[in-house]
């Protein structure tokens, strides 16, 4: 079976208040999305992560956004490529900084919410994020791009020399076409952790996925991203990480913690 990485969404606090449990997720997921403090997030748990990730062996991602920590990010913002590409690179070097006060680095960039959404299809958007990471390396070093197959991120950031990892995701419904369900439509997020569990096995065993009007999508991924912030996700993460290895798919991050 081809290795598969487990990524989260983490980090997702700010100030005194708390979005799931950082802490657990990091003993079961091989890499750690840790929100920039754009959309959620600030330098306190933005490094309490980073310290946690250090000492577990969990690669390090910067999950970047719009500005947008009203909206937690959730909300398309038209801003210029220049004012984009600048505010990823900020998020970049913020925690690239807090990670290497750690012991650890940053060694992949996942785009966060809607801006996810936008670099899938804009690609004036997508651009100027793969702009941002391309000046990254000279900070963190050669950072791999996480995101969706088949979107303009991707496709822009292999043609700027830039590796590039495909993601599926075990907790988000699919539509026919291969990509996923808005968050604003019925069923769009999967809560039940026996059913998350299912998609994630299915997709890392078989490469398909069961779309939401019941057809079967063929989906290409290394890894498999769990969100942190649904009510079961150390209860999904969990089943996934046995069923995987039950199934003989090794567990391994694709980049180095």
């Amino acid at each position: 079976m081809r290795p598969m990485d487990l990524n989260a969404d983490l980090g997702e606090g700010f100030g005194v208040w708390r979005l799931g449990d950082d802490d657990a997720l990091l003993g079961i997921v091989t890499s750690a999305n840790v929100a920039c403090g754009f959309h959620a997030g600030d330098p306190t748990t933005m490094r309490h992560v980073c310290d946690v990730a250090a000492a577990r062996g969990v690669a390090v991602g910067a999950q970047v956004s719009y500005p947008d920590l009203a909206g937690f990010g959730r909300r398309y913002l038209d801003m210029a490529p220049r004012d984009l590409t600048c505010a990823v690179l900020y998020q970049i070097g913020a925690l690239d900084v807090l990670a290497r006060a750690a012991g650890t680095r940053v060694t992949y960039v996942k785009v966060h919410g809607a801006l996810y959404s936008a670099t899938v299809t804009d690609e004036g958007q997508a651009a100027a994020v793969v702009a941002a990471v391309a000046a990254a390396g000279d900070v963190a070093g050669g950072l791999p791009l996480l995101g969706q197959p088949g979107s303009v991120l991707l496709r822009l950031a292999a043609a700027a020399g830039l590796p590039t990892v495909a993601e599926a995701f075990a907790d988000r419904a699919y539509t026919p076409a291969g990509r996923l369900v808005p968050r604003g439509q019925p069923g769009a997020v999967l809560t039940d952790a026996t059913a998350i569990c299912a998609q994630a096995t299915r997709i890392a065993t078989t490469g398909e996925v069961v779309a939401l009007d019941g057809s079967v999508v063929t989906v290409t991924a290394r890894s498999l991203c769990l969100h942190g912030d649904t009510p079961a996700a150390v209860e999904a993460a969990m089943l996934v990480r046995d069923n995987l290895l039950a199934a003989g798919v090794p567990l391994r991050g694709f980049s180095g913690a």
